[in-house]
């Protein structure tokens, strides 16, 4: 037998049962000789003239004789029956105690296994239910930690692929100025100059998605009017609509109620959705802004007619370096973590986003939620 909680429990069981039978023997030593002379007498006086003869042919030796048997027949049998009963009782302790314990050390074994980078740890607990949900538990525990660790491997190969894209351009660009191979002009200048704008941009979004990963946004809500954050994002991408020349057009109800929001976020989080449809919308297409209320909620929603989604695509696209179109992305200067940050931002306040396609081709509409603004 092992020791620690299986032995404290199997000594505890012990004690408990130590404790009936001391319970039991001093109860019988109490309450037996009282039982005996009850029932004796209740005998001699069960018939006057049979009491009478039984009165009168017993003495008392015969009736200390009797009484010591009786006791002795009755120590023998409840001995052999404790006996039996302390038996059985060590027993089913011992039996209880391991399965008790046996899935808490399969729990701790995991737990050591996981410590040890072994995320793909997974228990098996046929027990009480208490014990399965502790295995359940450490399970999901487990699948969290696998899951992190595959994204935290993800991010880094990403953010190295990410990085060495315009690095090598400057680099080639550099060593070409240096070698004479390469004339110096305004548009290499320019274009060493976009792609290391590029990485600026890139080291940008890596520092707010940090901060919007680790809940560390900083958010001022207050009650807002909609209307200013549609139209600050709208402000913002106005001329690159109407140079690829995509009608843009905002539909929002006079009776919208406001939002509670930090508006400058709120904007944030529409100029992504807008760019973003700007970017899949073909020249000619059109990017529409509506708004519902429904509940203690407002709805708002980015429809787009350009080049849709397909349905296998829709559940990871608010995941980091997620690309539907990985080379057109990469070649418009996209960091992959718009949409990541755009989540964090709608649910730091309280609400969802989420995106629809009918398909390729169909266009898409990303929606979010904010919660209104008590009166």
């Amino acid at each position: 037998m092992r020791g620690g909680l299986q032995l404290r429990l199997f000594v505890s069981y012990l004690a408990v049962i130590g404790t009936a039978v001391a319970a039991l023997w001093l109860v019988l030593q109490w309450t037996a000789p009282v039982a005996f002379e009850y029932h004796m007498g209740a005998m001699m006086g069960a018939g006057r003239g049979m009491g009478r003869m039984m009165a009168a042919v017993m003495t008392d030796a015969m009736n200390e004789a009797l009484r010591e048997l009786f006791f002795r027949g009755l120590r023998s049998a409840l001995g052999w029956a404790v006996l039996a009963a302390v038996l059985t009782a060590v027993g089913l302790a011992y039996v209880v105690s391991r399965r008790i314990t046996s899935p808490i050390r399969a729990v701790v074994a995991g737990t050591r296994r996981v410590a040890q980078g072994r995320y793909d740890q997974r228990i098996q607990v046929n027990g009480p239910e208490e014990l399965a949900e502790l295995a359940k538990g450490f399970n999901q525990m487990a699948e969290a930690l696998a899951a992190a660790e595959s994204r935290r491997l993800a991010l880094i190969g990403d953010v190295a692929h990410e990085l060495k894209t315009p690095l090598t351009t400057i680099e080639g660009y550099m060593e070409g100025l240096l070698d004479g191979v390469t004339e110096p002009s305004s548009q290499t200048y320019a274009l060493v100059a976009r792609e290391a704008s590029r990485l600026r941009r890139l080291v940008e979004d890596l520092e707010e998605l940090s901060r919007a990963e680790g809940g560390r946004l900083s958010l001022e809500p207050r009650p807002v009017p909609l209307a200013g954050a549609v139209k600050a994002a709208t402000a913002r991408l106005e001329s690159q609509y109407q140079a690829k020349e995509v009608s843009l057009a905002v539909n929002l109800p006079r009776d919208l109620p406001r939002v509670w929001a930090d508006e400058d976020r709120i904007a944030q989080v529409l100029t992504n959705l807008l760019g973003n449809a700007l970017q899949y919308t073909p020249a000619g297409g059109r990017v529409s802004v509506t708004a519902t209320h429904a509940g203690g909620h407002v709805e708002v929603a980015v429809s787009d007619t350009g080049e849709g989604i397909a349905a296998e695509h829709l559940p990871h696209l608010f995941e980091r370096f997620y690309r539907v179109d990985k080379s057109r992305a990469r070649a418009s200067g996209g960091s992959g973590v718009g949409l990541t940050i755009a989540r964090s931002l709608v649910e730091a306040h309280g609400g969802r986003i989420w995106a629809e396609s009918a398909g390729p081709g169909q266009g898409s509409t990303f929606r979010f939620t904010l919660p209104t603004a008590r009166p």
